[in-house]
């Protein structure tokens, strides 16, 4: 959820962290902080709301010298957004400041012996609580800061990824995770600390990623120490080198980063599937597949866990795998699956979906599955994120780098992924013609272009945009592989528009939703001539005899359908299968186009967070 940063070396470490922060703002934006190691003491500057805001209040009030400094952007979980509550976090003592991203569950028991021994609390956050834990144990055991943070986290329940440092020894900064990203960029004699990579990669392409339940001693002229927090045993740090380039985290001349990754579709899919699809040999490799295939083969059932919109690329698999290769799937909400004691067994494959590949409840799921003997098969976006690293095999997405928090060009790719694998699986078990499946193939090397074209509808999809920009209310509709697009085009307007949207299988309208059908009330509808197409004109018909607003989406050339409707949105014919990664589109520019006119923050909406990383 929150972003932290910190940096250690010989430049200035203001620009570097302020920068940083901005990158990271998509993990959290309820407030902001920023604490500089000057030589002699610590500023410290923090404030309710975005670092836009920080960045002035600095100016005001503290010097930006040194050379050593961490950074923090948040989203609220322990007390409220306001400058207290802000990061970083003095100690008692005003020695240790801290930086936390994650949830001390038992911060409150820890609380109350603190006040006991003496200390006081400025703060509603359990961070404060943490960093005075910290301090606690270095006093009665005189240990230094690194060992004191190993002694305290074994203390501790709950996530964390934090950077605290002693102004009394400014020659490191002390990191440790468990549940939360934390990666180390490695310079010449400097060190940068980050939830990602982004705030680094102009600096340096060497990164060390944290495990859970390791920490690291950052010291200026010496190496990175890693040691496991349970049992303060070395780790061996493994280098990865990063092919994430500044031009990918930039908007490139798009007003907002969820307009550029919604064009960057066809570009972001073509990577996904580059070099695992092969349509003149027809032929589909994908090596975490190719390498466990007899395990898919021999699977009893698929099971998929997955949070947001990754979720709603889960149903669409659903549709898929079964289709096409004949094998039960049940989709689950991960943050359910963990706690409702699922039936899993050792002939199971679970599926797990993130685009961060941290997001804490897939995490906690795919530990449970691996408990049970599942083999777990991760799709993830990030390189080398937990999810990736936690996972029995896997594959990943190739979208690149997704700012906006409202989940696009990460939806179609996942599918994608899914799409190569189930179609894979059912050339392996023979539930496909070959005829059938080498038509599949075609169809999906042409996306990307089809996707090209969908895009063409973005000066009609505005239009409609502003007609019903003030809707109190929004029903979409749609069946079978559409129903899961029907879900995610309504998140997207309720995540970003803040307008009350529910999507809904086309034909369960008449069990609820029609009582709330009025001619105040616009109604999205995915109408495209393969599956259920009479059906779905049926259910047009419903609408209109309750004088809803209609805006459907139809393959082009669609007449039957445009009588009846209020508003066409044209998209390229393809197959049934393949359709969600061309209908969505239109939805994805509609819930754009409605928050601009409404003045929203598109790439930031209230209350949520990119990578959600805790409970």
């Amino acid at each position: 959820m929150c972003g932290i940063v910190g940096y250690i070396g010989k430049r200035e470490a203001y620009p570097i962290i302020i920068k940083g922060l901005k990158r990271l703002e998509y993990r959290g934006y309820d407030s902001a902080g920023i604490a500089l190691y000057d030589g002699n003491d610590i500023k410290l500057c923090k404030t309710k709301g975005k670092v836009a805001g920080l960045e002035e209040k600095i100016q005001q009030e503290i010097t930006t010298d040194g050379t050593l400094g961490i950074g923090h952007t948040r989203w609220a979980t322990h007390g409220v957004p306001n400058d207290i509550n802000s990061h970083p976090h003095y100690s008692n003592s005003g020695n240790l400041v801290i930086i936390h991203n994650g949830i001390i569950e038992n911060y409150d028991a820890l609380k109350q012996e603190l006040i006991k021994r003496g200390y006081s609390f400025k703060s509603d956050t359990d961070t404060e609580v943490l960093v005075n834990l910290i301090e606690d144990v270095m006093k009665k055991e005189h240990i230094k800061l690194g060992k004191a943070v190993q002694v305290a986290l074994n203390q501790v329940v709950g996530a964390y990824a934090i950077a605290v440092f002693d102004k009394n020894k400014p020659n490191e900064i002390v990191v440790a995770r468990l549940g939360s990203p934390l990666a180390i960029g490695v310079g010449d004699d400097e060190f940068f600390i980050a939830s990602d990579a982004s705030p680094f990669i102009e600096y340096t392409k060497n990164a060390i990623y944290l495990e859970d339940e390791e920490m690291a001693i950052v010291r200026r002229g010496k190496d990175v120490k890693i040691r496991k927090i349970k049992d303060d045993s070395l780790v061996d740090p493994y280098m990865q080198e990063l092919k994430l380039n500044l031009e990918q985290i930039e908007k490139g001349g798009y007003e907002h980063f969820m307009l550029k990754e919604i064009y960057e579709q066809p570009r972001a899919i073509l990577d996904t599937f580059r070099g695992r699809l092969k349509t003149d040999q027809a032929i589909i490799k994908m090596v975490g597949v190719e390498d466990n295939m007899k395990k898919f083969l021999n699977a009893n059932r698929i099971i998929i866990v997955a949070c947001g919109t990754s979720w709603h690329a889960g149903l669409v698999a659903e549709y898929i795998f079964e289709d096409l290769a004949r094998v039960p799937v049940e989709v689950e909400y991960a943050s359910e699956f963990r706690y409702r004691n699922p039936v899993i067994t050792e002939n199971d494959i679970v599926i797990a979906i993130s685009q961060s590949g941290e997001t804490a409840d897939t995490l906690a799921a795919i530990k449970l599955a691996k408990s049970k003997g599942a083999f777990v098969f991760g799709v993830c976006n990030v390189v080398g994120s937990s999810i990736a690293r936690e996972t029995d095999a896997g594959a990943y997405t190739h979208a690149g780098p997704e700012i906006g928090v409202a989940s696009t060009k990460a939806f179609t790719t996942q599918i994608t992924v899914l799409t190569l694998m189930a179609l894979r699986l059912a050339r392996a078990k023979g539930t496909i013609s070959s005829s059938d499946y080498r038509h599949h193939l075609i169809e999906l090397e042409l996306i990307p272009e089809k996707v090209e074209k969908a895009l063409q509808s973005d000066n009609n999809v505005k239009t409609i945009a502003n007609i019903y920009k003030d809707a109190k209310n929004c029903l979409y509709l749609g069946r079978g592989y559409n129903f899961p697009v029907a879900l995610e085009g309504a998140l997207k307007l309720k995540e970003i528009s803040y307008i009350h949207a529910e999507g809904y299988p086309a034909a369960e309208m008449k069990h609820g939703p029609i009582a709330l059908i009025d001619e105040n009330m616009p109604i999205v509808v995915i109408a495209t001539k393969k599956g259920h197409y009479e059906k779905v004109v049926s259910n047009i018909q419903e609408i209109k005899s309750r004088k809803g607003k209609i805006i459907s989406v139809v393959t082009e050339g669609d007449t039957h359908v445009k009588e009846l409707a209020d508003h066409v949105i044209e998209i390229p014919e393809t197959l049934e299968s393949l359709s969600p990664l061309l209908t969505t589109i239109p939805l994805q520019l509609l819930s754009y186009h409605i928050a601009v006119m409404l003045g929203k923050n598109v790439d930031q909406p209230r209350n949520l967070a990119k990578s959600v990383t805790v409970e």
